[in-house]
């Protein structure tokens, strides 16, 4: 007991630091962003540290028990996303920024979708019992509605608010069937595009070096695909877990637990 409770101390300990430290990083940033009269990216700074409080809420709300390690993760989740990736251009910068944050949501959605599942599995009031199978494949379907929540919402975002949420890049090949002028159901393909010039309304000439610009379709699959290896990776480690709690019981600190379940146990 009194090596689980100091475990548990020093635990909090490094809990409270990672916190403290990313909560006055926001603000410097916030500080600095605010002198320069970039005042989008001091909104998007507050709504960090509004993010930040959303650990303890859940906690206290829901009554549930976050292991250290699913919480620090989600402090630095938040921080890599809203921080370093929106204000620093981390992805910009780095080109598969994005696409680690979506790997790790998929992962983490998994582990909060298998937690509720599993939680109610092993609770004596609830008198089905779902097969080891069948928990990790709600989990996977769990993290996979959230990733394709976020982005009907980064689809929304770009369409009514003018934002690039779901990034565009540079295609040089297209195929496409509004490219038929006989109107058949049969794709015209364009092969190494080199150049792309746009002329609106107002007379303005945009031209696009290298290639078509692709308009964030890409970019919503390839999250997709990165949220699905990331929920069928913790979603095969769940289903190991329930068949043997004691050999993989590291995946108990990605696992919110319920307070008074847990007192019970």
């Amino acid at each position: 007991m009194k090596k689980e409770s100091k475990k548990q101390k020093r635990q909090l300990k490094i809990n409270i630091a990672v916190y403290l430290i990313l909560r006055f990083l926001v603000i410097l940033c916030m500080v600095e962003q605010a002198l320069k009269g970039n005042w989008h990216s001091v909104a998007l700074c507050f709504l960090t540290l509004i993010l930040f409080t959303l650990p303890t809420v859940a906690s206290r709300k829901f009554k549930v028990n976050l292991p250290t390690t699913l919480e620090i993760i989600v402090y630095l989740f938040i921080f890599a996303a809203e921080i370093l990736g929106e204000i620093q251009n981390f992805y910009g910068v780095f080109k598969h920024w994005d696409t680690m944050l979506h790997t790790l949501n998929g992962f983490l959605s998994a582990a909060v979708g298998f937690s509720l599942i599993d939680i109610l599995n092993r609770t004596e009031r609830f008198h089905i019992k779902m097969t080891p199978l069948f928990v990790a494949l709600v989990a996977f379907c769990f993290s996979m509605t959230i990733g394709v929540l976020w982005e009907f919402f980064e689809f929304g975002a770009d369409r009514y608010f003018n934002l690039d949420m779901q990034k565009d890049r540079i295609v040089n090949q297209i195929s496409s069937v509004e490219l038929n002028k006989k109107n058949k159901n049969d794709p015209v393909m364009i092969k190494d595009i080199n150049k792309t010039v746009i002329y609106s309304s107002d007379n303005q000439k945009t031209i696009i070096e290298d290639g078509y610009l692709d308009i964030g379709i890409i970019d919503t699959m390839k999250d997709l695909i990165v949220n699905f290896i990331g929920a069928i990776v913790f979603s095969m480690l769940g289903f190991l877990y329930i068949k043997d709690r004691d050999e993989y019981k590291f995946i108990e600190r990605f696992l919110p637990v319920m307070k008074k379940f847990k007192e019970e146990s």
